[in-house]
């Protein structure tokens, strides 16, 4: 596992990160599809932390193109739709490949649905060189099984890559009691711990990668992807964010 960054000096804490976007928070904006306008904002935002000398992997969903589990409920076969949504996020991989590409970022897209004329296969210790060579890496397709949200691979490459946090990107500055587009009395929290996450309900993220992330010890950092430097910041310790550990 890379070391950790413990000192009070500033800059940022972690020296390995994985960034969990969801395909709007990402790439989608509001709207469904891709909106190239977020997808530049995101790019710049992660190139800021590259810049910064941190190693960043990143697993996107696929929720502004395709939704398995919306269809799947409307009747479709789960497996098939789930496997569709997983098709869904290679194409926001690539998308966002070619983004960060352009803002001067190398990449590297590796998919757990082998796809070798688009993308790499998914090898751990691939990934690792890329890392280590300062590449920012794209992990597309899930887990290539039905079944799970992208919240589970999200944790599990976090705890392959030996990353020493998982940011969480959303569209709110953290863990709220409730919605806060909903509910105006909802509590923001500062800190929480994974049980806590757990037995209240908070649907951070799927049960079972909060529970990966509590076996592992790789604290889970919140915050709102929407604001433009927030990532940097939050990295540094700086701005507002929920962190769970």
């Amino acid at each position: 596992m890379a070391d950790k960054k413990k000192s009070s000096k500033p800059g940022p804490r972690y020296q390995r990160i994985l960034l969990k976007l969801s395909g709007e928070a990402g790439v989608g904006g509001d709207s469904f599809g891709i909106d190239p306008k977020t997808l530049a904002a995101v790019s710049e935002e992660i190139a800021q932390v590259v810049k910064a000398k941190v190693q960043v992997c990143v697993v996107v969903g696929g929720g502004n193109i395709f939704r398995g589990a919306a269809l799947a409920e409307a009747g479709m076969e789960r497996a098939s739709a789930d496997y569709m949504g997983m098709l869904a996020t290679v194409m926001n991989a690539l998308a966002l490949q070619a983004s960060l590409e352009k803002a001067g970022v190398y990449t590297r897209v590796q998919s757990a649905i082998p796809m070798d004329a688009v993308c790499e296969p998914y090898i751990r210790r691939r990934a690792l060189r890329h890392l280590e060579k300062g590449r920012v890496v794209i992990f597309a397709a899930g887990l290539g099984a039905p079944f799970f949200t992208t919240d589970t691979p999200a944790a599990l490459r976090a705890a392959e890559m030996g990353c020493d946090a998982l940011f969480k990107g959303t569209s709110v500055d953290g863990v709220y009691s409730a919605d806060p587009k909903k509910d105006p009395d909802a509590k923001r929290y500062e800190t929480l711990s994974y049980q806590e996450v757990l037995s209240k309900d908070l649907r951070v993220m799927d049960t079972s990668a909060v529970s990966l992330m509590r076996d592992n010890h790789i604290p889970i950092v919140v915050f709102s992807i929407r604001e433009r430097g927030n990532l940097l910041k939050v990295l540094n310790g700086e701005g507002v964010f929920t962190t769970i550990a």
